[in-house]
């Protein structure tokens, strides 16, 4: 039987396949800091311990052999973890810990987790977290190796927007896998439903906590990796208009935005406030609300195609990231909560970690992202927005840079268990 050029060339390029996947992948691990409860802590110890994955304790299927900690304080972890986990080794630079010690590349994918630590703040409120510096660092291996593997970014690409569309663009000139985010877009959702791809949406909310230029991040891809999968996918923002203070209740008062997603919302949170003493299932009025929240925040923005959306931090009335949206042909509100259970006392299990660590796996194994990093670097944008229009004494920020395109997974990657 006569073998055609495409059939060969397939043949050369399954080897490199079969023989990877006969061996265990090996991941170098980037940090700013390793203490209890930090990120690194719930992230780097699943790829060591293993983690509880749909009734039973998964142990992912590749080796975490190298980690590098910038910033080492009292309440370090990584050194217990080096003693009990020999084949992680620590190194005292970026490069070291992706070559393994050598001059090239010595790894199959690389974690970067650029959050806590001793950072400093500039003069808009923003910590300047290392990612890009740490991202650029990676990237001169990946370049002085001659090849690259997948990379992994947690939470957003960086404070500054330019940084973060760099390490966009750089990561497709080179061609790497790259993935970045939190679990808010995959843990689980109460109730455990999914925007039908090509839904019109009208308009869209997010009711959660937190502070700006952190967890506003948060309630961003809350909203955004649903919005995500509306009809003709995403298309970028065009403006972004933050509230603070007195000026967010005048525009609550004004309706700014849609009380009944507001209600919609708050209507699915497990810990919202009792508005008064002795009963713990009213509905906080606006009057109550001024009372309870504290340092409330919005974000409200349009994408170009004229949906509108709005990011709520009401710290003190809920603690939890609430969505609601109007979609067009149907009566009621699709709500649903994006579940993340960190009771006190008990916050070193962080469970939704579990299902962000397994997605990264897939991308480590696959070599294919499992969701678009375009969701990232918008949300990216839209935080350094939020930012930015509040140092502008809240006015209106046009955002044209933010004409970000890019069409859904088709597949949810939300948990369901």
């Amino acid at each position: 039987m006569k073998i055609t050029r495409r059939q060969l060339l397939a043949a050369a390029g399954a080897v490199p396949l079969a023989l990877r996947a006969q061996k265990r992948p090996k991941l170098a691990a980037i940090t700013t800091t390793y203490f209890k409860y930090s990120h690194a802590q719930h992230i780097v110890d699943r790829f060591l311990e293993g983690y509880g994955w749909n009734g039973t304790h998964h142990r992912p299927p590749m080796d975490l052999v190298s980690l590098y900690v910038n910033q080492v304080g009292s309440g370090d972890l990584s050194h217990e973890r080096a003693g009990r986990f020999p084949s992680m080794k620590i190194y005292p630079t970026i490069a070291e810990a992706l070559t393994l010690g050598g001059s090239k590349l010595a790894v199959d994918g690389v974690v970067l987790v650029g959050e806590h630590g001793k950072y400093p703040r500039n003069e808009k409120g923003q910590t300047r977290y290392p990612r890009y510096e740490f991202f650029q660092e990676i990237v001169k291996v990946f370049r002085s190796s001659g090849r690259a593997v997948p990379l992994f970014n947690d939470k957003h690409l960086s404070w500054n927007w330019e940084w973060a569309r760099e390490m966009y663009d750089t990561a497709r000139e080179l061609k790497f896998p790259f993935m970045a985010g939190s679990s808010l877009p995959v843990t689980w959702r109460t109730p455990s439903v999914e925007m039908p791809l090509g839904a019109k949406i009208r308009e869209a909310m997010c009711v959660c906590y937190g502070g700006v230029d952190s967890y506003d991040f948060h309630g961003l891809e809350t909203i955004q990796c649903i919005v995500e999968r509306r009809q003709g996918g995403e298309t970028g923002v065009k403006w972004l208009h933050a509230y603070r203070g007195d000026r967010f209740w005048q525009a609550y008062r004004e309706g700014v935005w849609p009380r009944d997603l507001v209600e919609a919302a708050l209507c699915h949170s497990h810990t919202l406030t009792p508005s008064r003493a002795g009963f713990n299932n009213d509905f906080p009025s606006l009057d109550d609300m001024r009372r309870i929240v504290r340092n409330a925040a919005a974000y409200r923005y349009e994408h170009t195609d004229g949906l509108k959306c709005t990011m709520l931090l009401m710290n003190g009335l809920v603690e939890d990231f609430n969505f609601a949206a109007h979609l067009e042909g149907r009566r009621e509100i699709f709500s649903t909560q994006m579940y993340l259970p960190m009771p006190p006392r008990r916050a070193s299990l962080a469970n939704f970690f579990s299902p962000l660590v397994n997605n990264m796996e897939q991308m480590f194994l696959s070599g294919k992202p499992t969701y678009p990093v375009e969701r990232t670097l918008l949300t990216t944008g839209l935080t350094a927005a939020g930012v930015e229009s509040l140092y502008r004494d809240q006015a209106r920020y046009e955002t044209p840079h933010l004409a970000v395109r890019y069409q859904p997974a088709k597949e949810s990657t939300f948990w369901r268990t």
